[in-house]
């Protein structure tokens, strides 16, 4: 495993090299595509990207858990969670080591 992290910067970056747009407007570019798949996400829709997965919102009820150290029961409550759906050519993809 690499201990590589993907970052908003190296996305700003990416775009400036491949697209040819300035630094600024490279990361203004970033940030808006982030700032509208996390509204969509909010709002409870799905944001699907072709070839990639499709993210989304489950809502998750209250149950009891256990402490795995003690054995206590501890009880959870509802929440929200992110969930990321890869397609069938990202797994691919990923079970290859294929790079582009």
């Amino acid at each position: 495993m690499s201990d590589k992290t993907l970052t908003r910067m190296d996305l700003s970056e990416a775009v400036f090299l491949e697209v040819g747009l300035s630094r600024n407007e490279s990361a203004d570019l970033v940030e808006k595509v982030l700032s509208l798949m996390s509204d969509a996400l909010v709002k409870g829709e799905q944001v699907k990207i072709s070839s990639f997965g499709t993210f989304s919102v489950r809502d998750k009820n209250a149950r009891i858990g256990r402490n795995p150290k003690t054995g206590e029961e501890v009880p959870i409550t509802p929440r929200r969670v992110l969930t990321f759906r890869p397609s069938h050519l990202m797994k691919e993809r990923v079970a290859s080591g294929i790079k582009t």
